[in-house]
């Protein structure tokens, strides 16, 4: 078909298709895919037209431009040591890392010139304000009232720009060099002390607990002391009590044994010649004894009366046991 064609017509045909080619690539070449942490801002004939955010967008041929890629993310600008002076006049150097996030694409395109600039500027005018009412002990220790106050000014003042501030960290607060060799003294002369108070808590809580050692050792020891007094008291006299028990014991049952003899001496039905020889033993055991009445009878034959020699005989040696 194209051999049939003359060659004016065959290049228009191609002009064409290359013409179309060229305006499709330029038409794809307008087409934007927004990602998900970024906003583009577009104008459109120089004028601010709108915020795309994610997806595929298209801009117009000739009139709209992508004037701004803008970041949603959180952003931390480190900003170097600024020159402060203390309410004292000491002079020291401090940096800051400031952490912020961008809230509004429009403003922050158009609010301020170069934003970045203009927070590191604020942050050190900002820095020298809080500094210059507080003395150097002060700054020292306030790390966190410098952190707060600067980053409600700064949220304050940025929030016409689009941005938010999270967070105002103070990172390195640097003194002169003569004021850190006084630090460094004075924190010497400090743990000095510190030791110095501790040893001598600990020797003093050492004499305490000793001392109450001892009293409880005193105390324990003469309670032990009392114990065995009164333990030692206790079974004597449980001793001496068991002996006059075992002699009273004793007496009852020799009294016993003797009412016992004579009881029998009295009911037993003996010859005259037993009684005979019992009543010689009875005036040998009187005559050998310290009894003061000895009774001789005048018929040893008599029983009757021999009985009667034998009962008063061991009357008698009872009533003598009992004076002794």
């Amino acid at each position: 078909m194209f051999l049939n064609m003359e060659p004016g017509a065959i290049f228009g045909i191609v002009a064409a298709v290359i013409i179309v080619l060229l305006i499709l690539l330029y038409l794809i070449s307008r087409l934007r895919i927004v990602r998900q942490t970024n906003k583009y801002v577009v104008e459109r004939l120089g004028a601010f037209h709108k915020v795309w955010g994610v997806g595929v967008k298209f801009l117009c041929p000739f009139i709209d431009k992508v004037a701004y890629v803008i970041s949603m993310k959180e952003q931390v600008k480190d900003f170097a040591p600024q020159p402060v002076i203390t309410k004292d006049n000491v002079k020291m150097d401090i940096d800051t890392v400031v952490f912020f996030q961008v809230t509004d694409p429009k403003l922050y395109a158009y609010g301020v010139e170069n934003p970045l600039s203009a927070i590191e500027n604020l942050s050190a005018t900002t820095l020298r304000n809080i500094i210059g009412e507080l003395d150097l002990d002060e700054t020292l220790t306030s790390r966190d009232i410098i952190n707060s106050r600067m980053r409600a000014i700064l949220d304050e003042a940025t929030d016409p720009w689009g941005i938010k501030v999270n967070r105002v960290e103070v990172k390195n607060i640097i003194p002169p060099r003569d004021i850190q060799e006084a630090m460094e003294r004075q924190m010497r002369a400090e743990r000095e002390r510190r030791e110095k108070i501790l040893l001598a808590e600990g020797e003093k809580k050492s004499q305490i607990l000793l001392a109450e050692g001892q009293k409880e050792s005193q105390i324990l020891k003469a309670d032990a002391d009392k114990q065995a007094t009164v333990l030692k008291a206790e079974a004597q006299a449980e001793a001496i009590l068991k002996v006059k028990q075992a002699e009273a014991e004793g007496i009852r049952l020799i009294r016993e044994a003797e009412a016992e003899g004579l009881k029998s001496l009295k009911d037993a039905d003996v010859s005259a010649e037993v009684l005979t020889l019992r009543g010689y033993e009875a005036l040998k055991d009187l005559a050998n004894g310290n009894s003061t009445k000895i009774i001789v009878p005048s018929e040893l034959q008599n029983v009757a009366t021999l009985a009667t020699t034998i009962k008063e005989s061991l009357q008698v040696k009872d009533t003598t046991k009992n004076t002794k």
